[in-house]
């Protein structure tokens, strides 16, 4: 059973950047691969970025290609993804999640941590 810890979120004007982390207990870190999704009020759950275990692959969602960077270091068991020119659009509850298929954390991922806010000002 993994658990995954968020933090870095918080409150950053329209332009700005935020990075968030993802640390992972519970499980063999390096055999997961790992994503973002984030959820704006009354929307549903959207993919933005996973990484594969060696972070060897990586997929963005269009919306945050050029924009957010995911990383890893399974040293430390953790992830992070880097937010940059940041969008009032971009605010929203943002999760980390894992799963051992790659493709999986494009859509269902087995585990997922309980998300930390972001929230862009205009």
């Amino acid at each position: 059973q993994a658990h995954l810890v968020e933090s870095g979120g918080g409150l950053v004007q329209a332009g700005g950047s935020l990075r968030l982390s993802c640390t992972a207990s519970g499980e063999t870190f390096s055999d997961y691969a790992m994503g973002w999704f984030r959820q704006a009020p009354g929307k549903e759950r959207q993919f933005l970025a996973t990484i594969s275990w060696n972070g060897g692959t990586i997929y963005y969602a269009d919306s945050v290609k050029g924009r957010f960077t995911i990383s890893r270091d399974n040293a430390e068991n953790t992830i992070h993804l880097q937010m940059n020119s940041l969008k009032p659009e971009d605010t929203a509850r943002y999760y980390c999640a894992a799963d051992r298929d790659i493709q999986a954390t494009t859509k269902i991922p087995r585990y997922w941590g309980q998300g930390t806010q972001v929230t862009v000002s205009s």
